[in-house]
């Protein structure tokens, strides 16, 4: 079932998590470890998200380099399809435009299609931890529009091959991202908004946002988007603090603001497991307003920590 079909037929805000393929070499195993306790709260979908090889340089024994293509996290399509045979839920790949080539998208689309995958999270990706800008493979996508616009071509039976006639047209529910705090390349925020109003005048079906701290941040968001004109259901997308660490480093790798508040008091914290307890009793308050305001859906980036989204949910129940 499509995500908007999941909204449409609710009565309450929904739940959904999203997950990490394991590291190459681990079983999906792991996978269902994490799942399992966070099942008896009936997610609508899991997302799974994809990622680009990285280029390493490996020594030779003559003491000279050689530069290799490593994906550390492979497996996105098999781990979806385990996901809806395992619990019967519906599955949202994440689409990827760093390190694809249109024909390498275009066929695992038909993979996901035959699947009877329904949906899709398009975005363009990560530069490569080495590199400091984002650019795309050379026959591949820059920007995450062009990546949606192939998808949405392909629902329209429209394929690479010009001279393809008769090609079948997929379904899919078209996710994109959307950053209440402006995506860090953008030079501001009406600039980020125009282009995620492209995106969806383009047929993306719904938003889902980059996490953030301070709901204000998501509401004014969310505002500022129906000014625009665009109408599509908006996702809050969620993540617990669990580490000290995490004060610093999520705002510099995610480029989100931490609330005073939110900051002091986990300054103040002499372990990460205080910190974990502080940041569970926020993630409840933000997710007990935003669900009184009536959002769709809340989306959980579980990340290892499920036994925190477990004690969120049951907390807002």
């Amino acid at each position: 079932m499509k995500v908007t079909e999941h909204i449409a037929q609710a009565k309450d805000t929904l739940i959904s998590f999203e997950i990490l393929p394991p590291l190459k070499g681990k079983s999906i195993d792991s996978i269902y470890e994490h799942l399992d306790p966070l099942m008896e709260f009936k997610p609508s979908y899991i997302n799974v998200t994809y990622h680009r090889s990285e280029h390493m340089f490996k020594k030779r024994a003559d003491g000279s380099f050689d530069k290799v293509e490593i994906r550390k996290r492979p497996g996105t399509v098999g781990i979806c399809a385990a996901i809806m045979n395992h619990y019967k839920v519906d599955a949202v790949p994440h689409l990827i435009c760093g390190g694809f080539s249109k024909e390498e998208t275009e066929n695992a689309l038909i993979d996901l299609n035959f699947l009877g995958i329904d949906n899709v999270l398009v975005l363009r990706g990560d530069a490569p931890k080495n590199e400091t800008f984002f650019e795309p493979h050379p026959n591949g996508h820059r920007y995450a529009l062009e990546l949606l616009q192939q998808v949405a071509q392909m629902n329209n039976g429209i394929y690479l091959e010009e001279d393809l006639q008769g090609g079948i047209k997929t379904r899919f529910c078209i996710g994109v991202a959307g950053y209440p705090e402006k995506h860090f390349e953008a030079p501001n925020l009406q600039t980020d908004m125009a282009y995620l109003k492209r995106k969806v005048d383009a047929g993306a079906d719904y938003i889902v946002t980059q996490m953030f701290f301070n709901n204000q941040k998501f509401f004014d968001f969310v505002a500022k988007c129906r000014e625009a004109g665009i109408t599509v259901p908006i996702i809050p997308g969620l993540k617990p603090l669990t580490t000290k660490k995490q004060l610093t480093v999520l705002p510099r790798t995610f480029y989100v603001d931490m609330p005073e508040e939110l900051t002091v008091e986990g300054m103040k914290c002499k372990t990460d497991k205080e910190v974990e307890a502080l940041g569970q009793e926020w993630l409840i308050q933000q997710s007990k307003e935003l669900k009184a305001s009536g959002v769709p859906v809340l989306h959980y980036y579980t990340l290892g920590k499920p036994h925190v989204i477990c004690n969120v949910i049951k907390a807002i129940r």
